[in-house]
């Protein structure tokens, strides 16, 4: 649900979001302008997001209650590409919606942080990300984990690539939930 919270950021600063492709700076526009924001002002933008609104994102409905269901039988772990200064005000805005969770800042494709991370569990290991290129990087290094893509915000839904024979696409939480804990064999006694 990030994508609603850096909206509001973006219209504080007078400039506009147009959802019209799966991209973050590619939607900052300013107002009456035809060509999107260039991408250099747009990453200044994200990392201002998120020194100063990051705990203005909403929780993806849902989310709480399905990792907490998950979380009596598996570890969790959130891995995020959030710029390194904000991991305090992330790790709080985990508390504050009741994702008490490990939190773990990654730079880049996050195949071999994830391979790092299968590694050291015994049990299997589901990945949940939205974009493809993530899904793919894990589905390269670490092929035996289960990979899921989820699109919270449904304004993205329509617009976000998928590749349904290499990722299992689920965009709503009590399902996501449920089809992990099956992958997981964690529903069985």
């Amino acid at each position: 649900m990030f994508m609603r919270a850096f909206e509001r950021f973006v219209g504080s600063r007078g400039l506009e979001m147009r959802i019209t492709r799966f991209a973050l700076f590619q939607n900052i526009y300013r107002p009456g302008e035809p060509e999107h924001l260039d991408v250099a002002a747009g990453r200044v933008l994200f990392d201002e997001f998120f020194e100063s609104d990051v705990g203005d994102i909403d929780v993806a409905p849902g989310a709480p209650e399905a990792l907490a269901a998950l979380a009596k039988r598996a570890s969790i772990v959130i891995l995020t590409n959030a710029p390194d200064h904000s991991r305090p005000a992330r790790a709080r805005w985990l508390l504050e919606h009741d994702l008490p969770y490990s939190l773990i800042v990654n730079t880049g494709l996050k195949g071999p942080a994830v391979a790092a991370l299968a590694a050291r569990t015994a049990g299997g290991t589901a990945f949940i990300d939205d974009l493809l290129p993530n899904l793919d990087s894990v589905a390269a290094a670490a092929p035996a984990v289960h990979r899921f893509q989820m699109v919270a915000d449904e304004r993205l839904r329509p617009l976000a690539h998928c590749a349904p024979e290499r990722h299992r696409r689920i965009d709503h939480w009590p399902l996501l939930g449920e089809a992990i804990a099956d992958a997981l064999r964690l529903n069985r006694a």
